[in-house]
């Protein structure tokens, strides 16, 4: 039986599998592929447009769309055709990835089905950027979207701990138009203030209404896409960071850091207190630096124990169903290292007692899945 000559439909079909690796989406959803020609030697000509000039992603497209149209049975050959996309077809792309809601606009309003939780602590060296970029990876490993916005503006450290920070800074963003695309690190995609600074060590002194801007833009111009999951790090305290984000983000859930030492759980507690006056719902308290484990089996409690338990005893009180402690990470030398050198502990060492512990968390929070009730669903009576 003769075999098929391969068609303009055969390749196009071919790039549906090419996405592109910032906004996440097939090429030819976004409208890359302008051009597709067979000549009779079955030749392939194929023509992309790149939102920008310089487009960091511009390699890994390319070759991924050779490669495709390469795979087409019958091909003999591929060239590639590489243009920008003028300013019209830009304005529409963004358009298109808004699903039709003007620029800045919260993306992630009362009717999200996204689940959004912010993670806070009382007070630094608790361990909550470590956990908040490992329970990401973790819940994207279980092949669930997700975003970190890393809102501790002042002590920011999330791009260092997802291994985006190269020869000291962190990559800048791409911008298409007024749309900022956020780096993607082990399949979560990430936006962070040190990626607009020179340098990871680059210090930040700003004020209240700076700040509020800044997490507000945050929400509203980077492109987060669908996702299920979205992690806010929070700065420690009870600050304007906090308090900007119960105004925006009233909706979210808190999940409270802590260690076990019972004099952690009144600091602790207070960031629970300031979450719940700003109408957000405390999802559960995690205990970090639970003991470190011995060779023969014991438990060396450095920092004591029942910190993580009582905070979420004292932040039970009054409501309607208690607090859960969600987990206890034990102390780590790799999770510490991990954070160190930009490996996540539950990639690189699965295994260990620390990355069972956040995987369980981790757990917790995807089987909630993204509940219906109560939420607009845009729907009217006909």
């Amino acid at each position: 039986m003769p075999e098929t000559a391969p068609s303009k439909s055969h390749i196009y079909n071919a790039l549906t599998r090419v996405i592109d690796p910032e906004i996440r989406r097939p090429i030819t959803e976004l409208n890359m592929v302008s051009h597709i020609e067979v000549d009779q030697a079955r030749h392939a000509t194929v023509d992309i447009k790149l939102t920008i000039v310089g487009c960091p992603a511009a390699d890994t497209i390319e070759r991924d769309v050779r490669e495709a149209t390469a795979s087409v049975p019958g091909i003999s050959g591929v060239s590639i055709n590489v243009s920008i996309m003028s300013k019209d077809e830009r304005k529409a792309l963004t358009a298109k990835l808004r699903g039709g809601k003007p620029a800045r606009v919260m993306q992630f309003g009362a009717d999200t089905l996204t689940r959004i939780y912010a993670v806070t602590s009382g007070k630094g060296g608790v361990g909550k950027s470590t956990l908040t970029a490992n329970l990401a990876v973790a819940l994207a490993e279980r092949g669930l979207a997700v975003g970190i916005v890393d809102a501790d503006v002042y002590g920011f450290s999330i791009p260092g701990i997802l291994g985006l920070v190269v020869d000291g800074a962190a990559p800048r963003p791409t911008r298409v138009d007024d749309m900022i695309l956020p780096p993607v690190a082990y399949g979560v995609k990430v936006i962070s203030i040190g990626m607009f600074v020179e340098s990871s060590s680059a210090a930040v002194a700003w004020r209240g209404p700076m700040l509020h801007r800044t997490i507000q833009q945050f929400l509203t111009d980077v492109y987060f896409g669908d996702l299920d999951v979205l992690l806010l790090d929070l700065p420690p305290g009870t600050g304007d960071v906090a308090i900007s984000v119960g105004q925006l983000l009233p909706h979210a859930e808190v999940i409270v850091i802590t260690t076990p030492q019972p004099a952690a759980a009144d600091v602790a507690e207070r960031s629970g207190v300031v979450a719940r006056q700003t109408g957000q719902k405390i999802f559960g308290v995690v205990e970090n630096m639970a003991g470190l484990p011995q060779p023969d089996g014991s438990v060396l409690e450095l920092f004591g124990s029942g910190g993580g338990a009582e905070v979420a005893r004292r932040l039970s009180a009054g409501q309607d169903t208690p607090v859960e402690r969600l987990g206890s990470v034990p102390l780590s030398v790799a999770l510490r290292s991990g954070g160190d050198t930009g490996e996540p502990l539950v990639l690189s060492h699965p295994d260990d007692p620390a990355a069972l512990a956040i995987r369980s968390i981790a757990e917790k929070m995807a089987t909630r899945g993204r509940g219906l009730a109560g939420r607009k669903l845009g729907l009217s009576p006909s």
